[in-house]
């Protein structure tokens, strides 16, 4: 029977380590639809997580759009379809690869920073200090980035999208030889607004689970610099798996029929 105890002991912490997270979850968004609200802390946060996560999303994608140019054109040459490149980087770009790696990017820059941010506060015990204070630690340190995060990630993955397929074109007008007007018109003529919509709800989904998980594993940090390390690294793994998750879930939402 040991064997099974293993396995059922497993199972009820993994049940308990959801509740704790529903809960939170909850509880964190009941917080940022009540006043009272902290404008100033919102507006901080959506610099730190969009402003400053422009860079790293915008290397990303442009890279991402040059190199889908060239696989693409690659593959496609051996049935003679050239012309479909411009087509499949803009799909592509604007449906799963901005969306997924701005996620993935912002998860690991701003993920981390939120669970070692709130974990050294809870293990300083500023977090306490707040409670004392008659601060709710969930109005003042979780709501904030939560609809910061809510906020920033669409207009990330949006210029992150633009700068992909920009990169799609240098490769495909200057190393493959198109045509300018011709790229740009395939471009255009089979993009269709739910391919930009799509990307835009998974965008604001995982800046929702960037920073639920960074908070979340923040504040439930362990004692010492051990335990803010854990968080940490705990905070982008988690976060990285639910944005893979929830992006299967909304493509199938969106592009199932």
């Amino acid at each position: 029977m040991n064997p099974l105890a293993t396995i059922g002991r497993a199972f009820l912490n993994f049940l308990a380590a959801v509740g704790r997270l529903v809960i939170f979850a909850g509880v964190s968004i009941s917080h940022c639809v009540r006043p009272p609200f902290y404008p100033r802390i919102l507006i901080k946060q959506i610099i730190e997580i969009g402003y400053y996560s422009l860079p790293v999303v915008g290397l990303t994608t442009l890279f991402s759009g040059m190199v889908l140019a060239l696989q693409s054109y690659t593959g496609f040459a051996r049935f003679s379809a050239e012309g479909a490149v411009a087509t499949v980087v803009v799909l592509s770009i604007t449906r799963e690869l901005g969306p997924v790696l701005a996620g993935l990017m912002v998860a690991g820059r701003i993920g981390a920073s939120m669970a070692a941010e709130i974990g050294t506060m809870r293990v300083t015990e500023q977090i306490d200090a707040l409670t004392t204070l008659s601060t709710n630690p969930y109005k003042y340190l979780v709501a904030p980035r939560i609809l910061a995060g809510i906020i920033s990630l669409p207009f990330l993955v949006l210029i992150g999208d633009i700068i992909g397929v920009f990169g799609g074109y240098i490769v495909g007008v200057y190393k493959l030889g198109f045509n300018a007007g011709t790229y740009l018109q395939r471009t255009i003529e089979f993009l269709e607004p739910i391919d930009v919509i799509s990307g835009l709800v998974k965008a604001a989904v995982f800046g929702f689970l960037v920073a639920l998980m960074g908070c979340y594993h923040g504040y439930r940090s362990g004692r010492g610099a051990q335990g803010v390390g854990a968080a940490t690294t705990n905070a982008v793994v988690s976060a990285s798996i639910l944005i893979l998750v929830a992006n299967y879930g909304i493509t199938t939402l969106f592009f199932s029929h």
